[in-house]
């Protein structure tokens, strides 16, 4: 009943509103301030705007471009039929996660449904792990990104040279540094066109999707393979079987498509976030996995059959070779500068994304400095002090520039391993111990599909975690092939973990409260104690701490 009250008194809300005049709608800023939270973020970010900031960061054809390491091996079919497969089961992810950010849109959503649908003795860690996996399972994205970007660049400059030259680490670590601060410059100071600059983005992407299937067929005419080759003809350039190299090749897809949770972390910039989170979450991957099939055809139709010599181009990326052999020096300059220009987009909406998700976290005390990070700037309204420290964490992760390739290849499997874990969490949570509290909002699987869909989507995230761990090359890698994937995510894991025993779990006790009692309504007030905040001077209810993970135990609540 308080609910239904809540939507359908607009007079009510505008108490609430008040103070946020000017930030949100009065449906959006009552959504929020169930969850918890008061509104500080400006709502500019329309559904498309919000799709489009995903599209932006998994930049299709970039992304796939990077990653064709893992796909080409499996051959041809491999990397055609990989990339459906995936995309397949990535999608019922996302609809597990739609029906998570239509019922709970907020910043930091995956930690915050966490805590929520834990049980009473697991919610904090829990809730604590999966806020750190995420934050830096984005960082490790935006590394990734970068560094693809710096690897981008100066194939340009091997290609202009007719593979003369050949970039040192060092070299690209500061093509990577420069990559990472300009990002942050511009993070910090164009923040009111943001929002608009999502649709130039993804206009951007369709740009050189459009150019890429058009002309690499037209230069590759007389050469082009057939559709046995395509579709039917797969290989294994690994000492893996067959069969594990196809799986291996996942890893492109998988990787790709990995920031569609950043239409969560969006969710309180977004209007109608309800609508907008869940669609745009669809949307991205949805998009990623029909464009994406199309592109992978066009590449296996149009490369060299001899998929070795694009492995091993001098020119140090497999497109640039493809580029080269279909279009020339002039076409392959021409089509890899669009490639990192749209690379660099997505870097730039990744930081954006990731800034969210640790300012959320920081808002409820988890990271180091949360009093200085959680601080929103009163005259750009978003938080720029954790722009730049993003900023700061990307540019020491990068240092794995300087060690070798292997080393920076783990930036990319720390995104997908990381990211799987802060996904798979609060699916798992709310299937084992939360079903009974879920609530769905206006966009929702149902009640008969939306539990096989989520333990679907649980299986595949902890198949993914597994695979990402893999050494690419066979099972008996060398130091320069080891996949230090398992270092990297087993010391995030498990610092995480070693800081909330030793230390955290005297101080953080979960999701805080920003709002105050004098901004709600009587039915406001009802509807967040229900939902398993506490409020300061609001009596608990006679049902709370009857079972195990209902979110109302005193220790779990915040005072206000």
């Amino acid at each position: 009943m308080a609910e239904k009250t809540l939507k359908h008194d607009p007079e009510r809300q505008a108490s609430l509103t008040g103070v946020t005049e000017g930030l949100a709608s009065a449906d959006d800023a009552a959504v929020l301030a169930k969850l918890g939270y008061k509104q500080e973020l400006r709502r500019n970010f329309t559904m498309i705007e919000v799709f489009g900031i995903a599209f932006s960061i998994m930049g299709l054809l970039p992304s796939i471009a990077s990653t064709l390491a893992y796909s080409l091996p499996a051959g041809p079919a491999g990397l055609v039929w990989g990339w459906f497969t995936a995309s397949a089961f990535i999608f019922v992810v996302g609809l597990a996660m739609a029906d998570l950010g239509s019922a709970m849109p907020t910043s930091g959503g995956l930690y915050w449904w966490t805590h929520y649908f834990a049980s009473k003795k697991t919610r904090n860690a829990l809730s604590f792990l999966v806020g750190y996996s995420n934050t830096l399972g984005l960082v490790g994205g935006l590394c990734s990104i970068d560094y693809g970007f710096a690897l981008m660049f100066c194939s340009v400059i091997v290609i202009a040279r007719d593979g003369e030259w050949e970039p040192s680490n060092g070299i690209v670590y500061v093509v990577f540094m420069c990559c990472v601060l300009v990002h942050g410059l511009l993070a910090s100071t164009i923040s009111k066109a943001m929002a608009k600059l999502q649709t130039a983005f993804v206009i951007a992407n369709f740009i050189l999707i459009a150019a890429t299937i058009i002309a690499l067929p037209i230069g590759r005419a007389g050469q082009r393979n057939d559709a046995k080759f395509i579709f039917g003809t797969n290989g294994n350039l690994t000492t893996w079987s067959p069969g594990f190299a196809w799986f291996l090749s996942w890893l492109s897809p998988i990787w790709t498509i990995g920031g569609f949770d950043s239409c969560v972390h969006m969710s309180e910039e977004a209007s109608n976030a309800t609508k907008a989170v869940p669609y745009g979450i669809l949307m991205s991957i949805g998009s990623c996995w029909f464009f994406g099939f199309i592109i992978c055809i066009v590449i296996a139709a149009c490369m060299s059959p001899d998929t070795e010599s694009l492995l091993g181009s001098s020119f140090g990326q497999p497109m640039a070779q493809i580029y080269y052999d279909a279009l020339g020096k002039r076409g392959a300059l021409g089509l890899m500068s669009l490639l990192f220009i749209v690379q660099f987009l997505m870097g730039l909406s990744i930081l954006v994304a990731v800034s969210r998700q640790s300012w959320a976290f920081s808002r409820d005390g988890a990271l180091p400095f949360s009093s200085f990070f959680r601080r929103v700037s009163p005259r750009l309204l978003i938080p720029v002090r954790a722009v730049w420290g993003c900023v700061f964490v990307a540019l020491i992760l990068g240092l794995l520039c300087l060690i070798a390739p292997a080393a920076a290849a783990a930036l990319f499997s720390l995104a997908v391993a990381g990211n799987n874990v802060a996904w798979g969490t609060p699916i798992l949570c709310r299937l084992v111990w939360g079903q009974a509290k879920f609530k769905p909002g206006p966009v929702y699987t149902g009640d008969k599909l939306s539990r096989p869909i989520g333990w679907l989507a649980i299986v595949f995230l902890i198949f993914g975690i597994v695979l990402a761990m893999f050494p690419a090359s066979g099972p008996n890698p060398t130091p320069e092939t080891m996949n230090y994937t398992v270092v990297i995510n087993c010391a995030v894991w498990g610092g995480s973990l070693a800081y909330y025993f030793i230390d955290a779990r005297k101080w953080f006790t979960g999701p805080k409260i920003t709002i105050s009692e004098e901004d709600l309504t009587e039915e406001q007030v009802e509807a967040i104690r229900e939902d398993g905040i506490q409020i300061e001077g609001v009596p608990a209810t006679d049902n709370e701490g009857e079972g195990e993970g209902d979110g109302t135990d005193k220790e779990a609540a915040t005072k206000i």
